[in-house]
C-alpha cells in the first residue's frame, strides 16, 4: 500500500496472528485491543474478547478509548460485576490468553507498569497494575506487545515489579494457575518461552533485523533459538483491514 508501514501497524498485525486457534482473550487497552480486533477479522473469527470492566464477548462498533468506554457494552454477550469477572472468569481458569502491554519486561516475563526510575522520585510514573496481576496469575498463557525494544525496556532488573510472572511468584511461595508470558512481540521480532523455568528466547526477527541487533537491544544475555525465523511482513489485506475497518479514526494507530 502507498502509505508507509508504521511500528504500531507492524506490531498489531504480527500480534494478531499469534491469536490463531485461541478462544478466549482478556485484552488490555491499546495495541492488545488492535491486535485482538484484527484477529477477529482474520485468524480467529470465533474469538471471545473479555475486558477488565466486566464486558464478556465484546463486539464494539468502534475501538474503545478506555476500559470504561460505553462502546464496549454495545452488542456484548454479557456484562458482569468486576468481582465476578476476577473471582469466577479469571480465577476459574476460563481465559486462554491474557494480552498485555508493559513498559519493562525481564527475562522471566515479569512486567513493570508502575514507574521508570526510583519509586520515590521516578523519571516516569505509569498507570500501574490494573488487572495485570490477576491476568498474569490466572490466564493459561500471556502475550505481551512492546512498542520499544531496547535495554531499558528489556531490563536485566525491573525498576519495579508490578506484575510478577510465575517464576517470581513461585520463589515467593505462590503457585499461579498459568504459564505466564509465552510470547512477546516487539519492533524487532518475537521472543518466546514454553512456561515456568524457561527464559524468553529470540525465535523470530522482522525483515532486515539481525540477531545481533536484537541481542544488543536487550538488557540481558538473550538466548537465541537454534533456528530463528523471519516474520512475514503484513499483507495488503491485513493492513487494509487494520486501517479501514479496525481503526479508521487512528485511535491507537500512530
Amino acid at each position: 500500500m502507498s502509505t508507509p508501514l508504521t511500528s504500531s501497524e507492524l506490531l498489531s498485525v504480527v500480534a494478531s496472528r499469534e491469536l490463531a486457534s485461541r478462544r478466549t482473550v482478556f485484552a488490555g487497552i491499546g495495541l492488545p485491543t488492535l491486535a485482538t480486533e484484527l484477529a477477529r477479522l482474520t485468524v480467529a473469527p470465533d474469538i471471545e474478547v473479555v475486558y477488565e470492566s466486566g464486558v464478556c464477548g465484546a463486539h464494539p462498533s468502534r475501538l474503545p478509548e478506555t476500559i470504561a468506554d460505553a462502546v464496549l457494552v454495545t452488542d456484548a454477550e454479557a456484562v458482569i460485576p468486576m468481582p465476578v469477572l476476577f473471582g469466577c472468569v479469571l480465577q476459574g481458569g476460563h481465559i486462554d490468553v491474557g494480552f498485555l502491554g508493559a513498559a519493562q519486561i525481564d527475562r522471566w516475563g515479569s512486567l513493570n507498569t508502575s514507574v521508570i526510575g526510583d519509586w520515590d522520585s521516578p523519571s516516569v510514573r505509569l498507570p500501574g497494575s490494573g488487572g495485570g496481576v490477576e491476568v498474569m496469575a490466572n490466564s493459561r498463557e500471556v502475550f505481551v506487545v512492546m512498542r520499544r525494544h531496547h535495554p531499558r525496556s528489556f531490563a536485566a532488573e525491573l525498576d519495579f515489579c508490578t506484575t510478577p510472572g510465575p517464576d517470581r511468584a513461585l520463589a515467593e511461595g505462590i503457585r499461579p494457575l498459568g504459564a505466564g508470558v509465552t510470547r512477546v512481540v516487539t519492533e524487532l521480532g518475537i521472543l518466546a518461552r514454553e512456561g515456568v523455568g524457561e527464559e524468553l528466547r529470540l525465535v523470530a526477527v522482522h525483515p532486515g533485523v539481525t540477531v545481533d541487533r536484537v541481542r544488543a537491544a536487550t538488557g540481558w544475555d538473550l538466548q537465541v533459538a537454534g533456528t530463528v525465523e523471519e516474520v512475514p511482513p503484513p499483507t495488503r489485506d491485513e493492513l487494509r483491514l487494520l486501517r479501514e475497518d479496525v481503526d479508521p479514526d487512528r485511535v491507537y494507530l500512530r
